[in-house]
């Protein structure tokens, strides 16, 4: 099972071109992150993924359903997508209306509902702000309340689009659990991120995206290694890693590993 986009291009309306000659797999469990600047094509990348955009050339598909031939909310079922800014995504007047939503427009059960709620929410860590208005809450929340909306649909496959924007330690902290839990049960994750920490410790497969195309795919040590890579797609290593270089150590982006190879 998995998302494949096979030689995917996508123009906007207005001629723009975004993506070009997409070739990608992701396959069930990964833990993938996409990195590149503002314009590389990442978020338009993603939106193919989940029926937002459809390929204007090639063909995206999701375990064998190609995205061309049903509707969003269809492929959305399989994909879900957290937006990066959680106002284009949260439209209830309580949280607590705002995670219950996918579970009552599908009609699930009442039993299913609240314990899918309350899975999401664990998961999330906004218990308690669920009886709260979403737009009276910190921004930082509000973002956890958008992927708590979105894990409620129980999809194979998850898209964070800038998940750490916004957060403190104990936010991020929350997303590595959050990764690690679902990626352990056998989900997707998917990341856009400029947080080069929180990738290098939370994702083994990082996507560099430059001038509208996947320029590399590999390890983060593999990635974060290769100065043409990092000077093509103007990125910069984690600190660590960039500290660790200084000092005269390659493949060494944990400070758990710095700190052991400084210690030998």
């Amino acid at each position: 099972m998995s998302i494949e986009l096979r030689q995917v291009c996508f123009r906007y309306p207005n001629g723009t071109l975004a993506n070009e000659d997409l070739n990608l797999t992701i396959r069930d469990g990964e833990r993938v992150a996409i990195i590149g600047q503002n314009g590389a094509g990442k978020t338009t990348a993603v939106k193919l993924m989940n029926g937002l955009n459809r390929p204007t050339e090639g063909d995206v598909t999701v375990n064998g359903v190609n995205t061309r031939q049903h509707t969003t909310a269809f492929i959305s079922g399989m994909v879900g997508y957290v937006f990066q800014n959680p106002d284009d995504q949260i439209f209830k007047t309580t949280v607590r209306d705002e995670v219950e939503f996918w579970g009552r427009y599908h009609r699930l059960p009442e039993e299913e509902i609240q314990r899918r709620v309350r899975r999401a929410v664990d998961l999330s860590g906004i218990e308690r702000y669920f009886d709260n208005n979403p737009y009276e809450i910190p921004y930082s929340t509000k973002k956890f309340v958008s992927i708590a909306s979105v894990l409620t649909a129980q999809t194979p496959y998850l898209i964070l689009d800038e998940p750490t924007a916004g957060q403190d330690v104990a936010g991020v902290a929350c997303l590595a659990r959050l990764v690690d839990t679902l990626s352990g049960e056998g989900t997707a994750v998917i990341t856009i991120s400029h947080d080069m920490e929180f990738v290098a410790a939370n994702f083994r497969r990082v996507i560099v995206m430059a001038h509208r195309q996947i320029i590399a795919d590999g390890t983060p040590e593999e990635i974060f290694e290769d100065e043409q890579i990092l000077r093509e797609a103007r990125i910069k290593k984690p600190q660590i890693g960039e500290l660790a270089s200084r000092l005269g150590y390659r493949n060494t982006l944990q400070i758990g590993d710095l700190v052991a190879k400084l210690s030998n």
